[in-house]
């Protein structure tokens, strides 16, 4: 199990912007694809962004396409997500998940992750 770390999430208001951050230790995330999913109250776990393990590709769910933008930076063993024109819609608990398997990828099944960090609070108000 790696032991991700999620943080940056806050209290905003609509139109603005976030930066979240998932770090591990003791685990190089660059053995890894990485996904951002999200949680609303009462709901399943929904897919939201996910990396390949270079970065080179990535992967967007349809309503945050064009104002949320994955990206890592390996040498600091992070994966960020940037958080544009939030919407009281965007308001969820946030998480990000190790992803290690090769070949046909499919990010946007929850199925695929084998750790996942605690979450982080992302509050969107008028």
């Amino acid at each position: 199990q790696v032991q991700l770390v999620e943080s940056g999430g806050g209290l905003v208001q609509a139109g603005d912007s976030l930066t979240l951050s998932c770090t591990a230790s003791g685990h190089t995330l660059s053995a890894y694809n990485m996904g951002w999913f999200r949680q609303f109250p009462g709901k399943e776990r929904e897919f939201v962004a996910a990396i390949s393990r270079s970065g080179g590709s990535a992967i967007y769910e349809d309503s945050v396409r064009g104002r949320f933008t994955i990206s890592r930076d390996n040498a600091k063993n992070t994966v960020y997500l940037q958080l544009n024109s939030l919407n009281l819609e965007d308001t969820a608990v946030y998480f990000c998940a190790t992803d290690s398997s090769f070949g046909l990828w499919t990010p946007q099944n929850a199925g695929i992750y084998g750790s996942w960090g605690q979450g982080t609070q992302v509050t969107v108000s008028r």
